[in-house]
């Protein structure tokens, strides 16, 4: 029995029924048969091939070949409806397990993959430029979809294409419409293709790396995929949920309706049981709202302790288990993944990621943000920036050597990595530049590029084997710690 998709087909079949007016003949025959198909599926007594299971085996046999079929499924993939059906994230992590067979280069297949997940979506944009709004307009209505919801879509597009563009690539259900809804509700290209070209390049890059790291265990690596793609989706759905819900209450019609309902039903045990319920919650509601909403020491402070909390538990944590062990399973795991990647063209990339943690780029970089942050007035953000790499370099200093591990390749190597905890000054210097880079779409992309560059120090410390694997998120831990607290200090320094 599968309970999934008898649910499914219960869920389809109250659709088609109070839709059953408005729906055209062939849709609604088309909707039966579906809900009978899933319905009987739903028993167990039809088993149907694993599409999992056949590109596996289609991607064994195919050798070379597999770069045609990376490129057709990533191409079809960004097609509107057509792409719902298509398996890409299966066929991406299956072409990297190939890779890692020695059968096909990684490099090629990442660049193929990322290509022709662009052209798709340029595709289904271009369909959607020139056929979308008068689809959308004639044929809308039958689905539900008023001329209303189509300007709201239009709206939607107009504020937030790029971010969805961006977030949709890692969603199946979005990945396969965003760029025909993009088209038809009339995105300029110009902003289309940047974010289009990084979140396609950053989820092929990484999906094909899985099936490439873990080529091994593909069955394992493709339910992680699976789930891991599940529970995205259903956080950005959450999410979304929520901030629907709050700009509905924000509107005053909306919380009289609701107030004037409890009115009209205030003799109802249940819902004078509700009330006095919402009463009592009332005051811890507000104050776990007030920390979770930015401003008066709210999401501002909460963030920055929380992330405080996590890199002193990372950082201290390692050091008593590094005390009674001399490896970790993490560092022995990471050498095992560092030998099945190692590549040439790694290699010069990864000693240029590593430069990113050095002492002298890191007090390059924060010494020309501060003189900027000083000529714009903005001599807070100018101070916290210059006391939290003092703090981590002499908490660096203190902490450096604290635990002597076992040679790698013959180098010596202590605990923590000096270098991971100056890396995350990268981040610092993207938050501290917030007030100075205008719209907070820019400040997010300016630290989801910071984000990045420290993991890729990270990758590069322990690929080039100068680090233990633990060695590096104690050092990063310890460097989220001290930027934690310097930036406490300074949003409290504010409030005051």
């Amino acid at each position: 029995m599968k309970p999934v998709w008898l649910v499914a087909a219960v869920a389809l079949a109250a659709f088609l029924w109070w839709r059953r007016r408005r729906l055209e003949p062939p849709v609604l025959i088309a909707g039966v048969i579906a809900v009978v198909a899933a319905a009987v599926y739903s028993t167990g007594l039809v088993h149907v091939p694993s599409l999992d299971k056949i590109l596996e085996d289609i991607g064994s046999a195919l050798g070379p070949w597999t770069y045609g079929l990376v490129a057709l499924l990533a191409f079809l993939e960004a097609g509107a409806f057509i792409g719902l059906l298509i398996p890409g994230e299966t066929a991406l992590i299956v072409a990297g397990v190939v890779a890692g067979q020695g059968q096909i280069n990684i490099v090629l297949l990442i660049a193929i993959a990322w290509t022709f997940a662009v052209l798709g979506d340029l595709t289904g944009y271009a369909l959607g430029r020139r056929l979308g709004r008068p689809f959308l307009v004639r044929h809308g209505p039958r689905f539900g979809i008023s001329e209303e919801r189509v300007h709201q879509v239009d709206a939607f597009f107009a504020k937030h294409g790029g971010k969805a563009i961006f977030v949709g690539r890692f969603v199946g259900l979005v990945r396969s419409l965003s760029p025909f809804l993009a088209g038809s509700s009339g995105m300029q290209l110009r902003r289309f293709v940047p974010y289009d070209v990084l979140g396609a390049g950053l989820q092929s890059s990484f999906l094909c790396l899985i099936g490439y790291v873990f080529w091994h265990s593909l069955d394992r690596v493709l339910a992680i995929a699976k789930q891991g793609a599940l529970a995205l989706s259903a956080t950005i759905v959450v999410l979304v949920a929520i901030v629907v819900a709050v700009r509905w209450l924000r509107q005053a019609e909306n919380r009289q309706r609701i107030s004037a309902w409890f009115d009209a039903h205030d003799e109802n045990p249940a819902v004078r049981l509700l009330l006095a319920a919402g009463h009592r919650a009332r005051r811890p509601a507000m104050f776990v709202w007030e920390r979770l909403t930015p401003g008066n020491l709210g999401l501002e402070l909460t963030t920055l302790l929380a992330t405080g909390v996590v890199g002193g538990y990372v950082f201290f944590g390692y050091m008593l288990v590094l005390d009674g062990v001399d490896l970790t399973p993490g560092d022995s795991r990471a050498v095992t993944w560092a030998d099945a990647v190692a590549n040439g063209v790694f290699d010069d990339l990864a000693r240029i990621a590593e430069a990113l943690g050095a002492l002298p780029v890191v007090a390059l970089v924060v010494a020309v943000v501060v003189i900027g942050l000083l000529v714009a007035r903005l001599y807070l953000e100018a101070f916290v920036l210059i006391g939290g790499l003092v703090l981590t370099v002499v908490a660096g200093a203190i902490a450096g050597g604290a635990i002597d591990r076992p040679a790698i390749d013959g180098t010596a190597v202590t605990y923590p990595d000096v270098q991971g905890a100056y890396v995350v000054s990268w981040i610092a210097v993207a938050v501290a530049l917030r007030h100075a880079t205008g719209p907070i779409s820019r400040t997010a992309a300016l630290v989801t590029v910071a984000i990045v560059l420290t993991v890729l120090y990270a990758l590069a410390a322990v690929y080039l084997r100068d680090d233990w694997f633990s060695d590096v998120a104690g050092g990063l831990g310890l460097g989220v710690l001290c930027w934690s607290v310097a930036g406490t200090a300074g949003l409290l320094t504010r409030a005051r």
